[in-house]
């Protein structure tokens, strides 16, 4: 792996001239993308005040996966943690940079994140792919259909009956709409993930993919995308660069920034948060000065 030294000034200018000269941009990104337009599933302040009752029994993360909840505690965590991330009505101001960033080039996203963030700040929802779910979709666990079902009314019943003092929610647990039994999250964690939903765009994406050519000069911007799913984002980024001849790769992420070292000339590592190379690139720089000192003549 190549990771070179970090001037920031120099990587947004090359990123500029890169830009300028792509014919596509593939925006690629994970999690450290919303982290750093300010939802951080690591942020302990945040989840104690999100989640008083959980953090006073030594849970800190939203990184919840595999946690013995009881479901009364699990589906008030899913409540207050999807109505916070996914169904917020404003767009987000570091994702909307990023639109105004890509201009009328023609791109793409593909993401694993399912917070929505990129469709509701801007970028075009058909010209989207998120393969890992959608926190706006829920579906049967078994599953009885291939069938999700929108989370937003679930979530406000789930809401209105949230305790904030205990955690949890009184009354009917949520239940498949087709068969009566137990109900998910539409996100990618085991092989019961109802993919349905994302098929279309996944096609699309690939044929968009599919009519690069030899001369195509496609430029893949990565946001943080790290190891915990490295084959969604991450290594395909990797083997789309390699595939198209004119490709480059635009790697940012400050804890794991390196590029292949067989993508040297190709491949830009920056390893700061998207939020910072945002800055240097969309942020007016001062004029510089060309007054003189006074004259002493």
């Amino acid at each position: 792996m190549n990771q070179p030294a970090i001037d920031l000034e120099a990587a947004a200018e090359t990123l500029r001239t890169w830009l300028g000269e792509a014919d596509r941009v593939l925006i690629t990104a994970g999690a450290g993308l919303s982290a750093a337009a300010g939802y951080d599933y690591g942020d302990e302040d945040r989840f104690r005040e999100l989640f008083p009752a959980l953090h006073r029994l030594g849970l800190r993360s939203r990184y919840l996966v595999g946690v013995p909840l009881p479901p009364e505690l699990w589906w008030g965590y899913w409540a207050v943690h999807i109505d916070d991330i996914r169904f917020s009505p404003d767009p987000n101001p570091l994702y909307q940079r990023l639109r105004s960033l890509v201009g009328d080039k023609d791109h793409w996203v593909m993401t694993s994140n399912v917070d929505a963030l990129f469709a509701r700040s801007g970028f075009a929802p058909d010209r989207v792919f998120t393969p890992q779910g959608d926190y706006g979709r829920y579906q049967c666990a078994i599953p009885c259909a291939p069938t999700t079902f929108d989370s937003r009314p679930l979530v406000a019943q789930l809401l209105a009956a949230y305790d904030p003092a205990t955690g949890a929610v009184t009354g009917p647990l949520p239940s498949c709409p087709n068969c009566g039994g137990e109900v998910e999250i539409n996100v990618r964690i085991g092989p019961e993930f109802v993919d349905a939903p994302y098929l279309s765009a996944g096609r699309r994406l690939d044929d968009w993919l599919g009519t690069a050519t030899a001369d195509t000069r496609l430029l893949i911007l990565e946001f943080g995308a790290g190891f915990n799913t490295p084959g969604v984002i991450r290594r395909p980024g990797e083997h789309l660069t390699r595939r198209i001849p004119h490709a480059r790769l635009v790697r940012v992420n400050p804890t794991h920034p390196e590029t292949p070292a067989d993508l040297v000339g190709r491949a830009l590592s920056v390893p700061v948060g998207a939020d910072h190379l945002l800055d240097a690139l969309t942020v007016p720089r001062p004029a510089r000065s060309h007054a003189t000192g006074p004259s002493t003549a």
